[in-house]
């Protein structure tokens, strides 16, 4: 079969995108020529790779199979490339991160001083809520997964790296505010405002309240702490969520963290991979910068009194 390199890499971004106009952009080619290149690749196999329904575009068996083994190939390319550069002493490759939304805060910071010191390695960072993210972990689309909750339910190597508290939030103007040591009762009767169901947030939160017996209504319910941030100013209710989410905030003086019994909730973030999987080289090093040095460098690019992280 005579096929090339770059007709599997086209296909596979095709295949991975779901769309050839997507892919196009992606690789910067004019879309006849992802087209072509597809075409040219199916008729090396002797069997259609995509069928159409409506406007979108499938996978076909033949498809499938085609892009399992695209991406092994390129995972052990990928791995050969980073190892050959650590023979060489350089640190060079890709890095793909998925990190839930609210981990968005900080993981830039962190990514900064690390590229600066390793200037050799691209990253592909890709922020989505907790489910997408477990989406890409099951099927091992990452090299690393960042999120406050980590799945119980899959074979996964976890690590904590970073303390996550959770807080309460109000307007600044809010009653509760010059209040100490307010009980979950007291709280319990303001409106609440939380992020969606099947956040990590949410589910922590949920257990908190449970724990104590006291039931927790949504009030209303966001996909984003952006969204929910600019109703708490609103004066719509109060919400709880992590600390990192108010980092270099803009509207911080809009808003009051709440001296709440039982507050703030201690968790961590964690650095999630498959077990067993592989680490390249450039995961590896990033891994280590992480659990090494990530905590003492936000609290330097912040300027707020972050910790290491506590055990889950």
């Amino acid at each position: 079969m005579n096929v090339t390199l770059r007709q599997l890499e086209v296909f596979e971004t095709v295949a991975r995108r779901g769309s050839f106009t997507r892919a196009a952009e992606e690789l910067h080619l004019a879309q006849p020529t992802v087209s072509v290149q597809v075409k040219q690749l199916a008729d090396a196999v002797g069997l259609p790779l995509f069928e159409q329904l409506g406007k979108k575009i499938f996978l076909t068996d033949t498809g499938k199979e085609l892009y399992a083994a695209c991406r092994e190939l390129f995972g052990v390319w990928s791995r050969f490339e980073m190892t050959l550069a650590d023979f060489k002493g350089m640190k060079e490759g890709r890095l793909r991160l998925a990190v839930v939304t609210t981990a968005k805060y900080f993981v830039p910071r962190l990514l900064g001083p690390f590229l600066k010191r390793f200037p050799g390695i691209d990253v592909a960072l890709e922020v989505a809520n907790r489910d997408t993210v477990l989406e890409r972990l099951t099927a091992n689309e990452d090299d690393l997964y960042i999120m406050g909750m980590p799945p119980q339910h899959l074979d996964v190597e976890v690590h904590p790296f970073l303390e996550n508290p959770l807080v309460v939030i109000a307007p600044a103007t809010h009653s509760l505010a010059v209040q100490r040591n307010i009980s979950l009762a007291r709280l319990v009767q303001e409106p609440l405002i939380l992020r969606e169901r099947g956040s990590g947030t949410r589910m922590v939160v949920e257990r908190h309240f449970a724990d104590h017996g006291y039931p927790l209504h949504a009030r209303m319910e966001f996909g984003s702490n952006e969204a929910i941030k600019q109703a708490v100013a609103g004066d719509l209710g109060i919400t709880i969520m992590s600390r990192h989410a108010l980092a270099l905030e803009p509207m911080r003086g809009n808003l009051a963290v709440l001296d709440v019994e039982g507050f703030p909730i201690r968790r961590s973030w964690f650095v999630v991979y498959p077990r067993g999987k592989q680490l390249s080289v450039v995961a590896r090093t990033f891994f280590d910068y992480l659990k090494s040095e990530g905590a003492q460098l936000l609290a330097g690019a912040l300027g707020d009194n972050y910790q290491p992280a506590v055990s889950a």
